[in-house]
């Protein structure tokens, strides 16, 4: 497949009560890994390839090292490839566009593209973020790419007190149908783990609803029947095989002559 067929291949993946099960990677040698393993489709964590390199997670890795990663993964692997691109490296949406253009040189299919101000204090306005999106859009539809823009609001992220979540819902899907309308792919709701709630946002949504696992969420099977189209996993692999590296090595160390 070409990079066209391949986004698009990746965006049929989506299917409201089917999803798409994304076990995200780091590097090529962990996508050869999730590829062997039997993933239909490739997707980097943001915190999991800066700490693989050891940056911070919120764009702390030079954009260059990323899309060297990217093109690393595309380069070994055949899957369609989603990027987790934080805020583009960009608050402006020219230069948000741009940074996703690069992307889509090395391969990449698709990208996350959240709504905080990285580096900074809440999330952008509803119609500056769809600006951003608006710009990613008509770069990629200018390159013949139908390019799945997962838009994500962090609403949910920035709020630990889960129990205030519910008081988010209609804001959240009120950030869904503007980012719907400037041209986004999907709605990524991390950390929205509450199953009536995540219905509801479902329920609503005109996009594909992505969930994060972590500690609390519902299974895949629930997640699924409460209209779920994809399900990633953010960090969760990269700390386990990291655990799983200490663990080893501490135990060759604790027997060693």
């Amino acid at each position: 497949m070409n990079q066209a067929e391949k986004a698009k291949a990746f965006g049929a993946l989506h299917r409201k009560g089917d999803p798409v099960i994304l076990y995200n990677i780091w590097d090529a040698g962990t996508a050869k890994a999730v590829t062997d393993a039997g993933a239909k489709a490739l997707a980097t964590g943001s915190w999991s390839v800066a700490a693989a390199q050891g940056y911070a997670d919120g764009e702390k890795i030079p954009l260059e090292a990323l899309v060297a990663t990217v093109r690393s993964i595309t380069t070994v692997c055949d899957l369609p490839l989603s990027v987790d691109f934080e805020g583009a490296y960009s608050t402006e949406p020219a230069g948000a566009a741009a940074n996703v253009a690069k992307l889509i040189d090395v391969g990449a299919v698709g990208i996350n593209f959240e709504d905080q101000v990285v580096g900074g204090n809440g999330l952008h306005p509803v119609e500056n973020q769809a600006a951003r999106i608006g710009a990613i859009r008509e770069m990629a539809e200018g390159r013949g790419i139908p390019f799945f823009i997962n838009a994500r609001t962090d609403l949910f992220l920035r709020e630990g007190d889960q129990s205030r979540h519910a008081g988010l819902v209609d804001e959240a899907i009120e950030r869904g149908r503007a980012y719907a309308a400037a041209g986004a792919s999907g709605f990524f709701v991390p950390w929205l783990i509450d199953p009536a709630l995540i219905e509801k946002i479902c329920g609503a949504s005109t996009l594909p609803v992505n969930i994060m696992m972590r500690p609390g969420a519902p299974d895949v099977r629930t997640l699924a029947r409460l209209g779920v189209s994809r399900v990633s996993y953010g960090p969760g692999p990269y700390r386990i095989m990291m655990e799983k590296l200490k663990e080893a090595a501490a135990a060759i160390y604790a027997t060693a002559l």
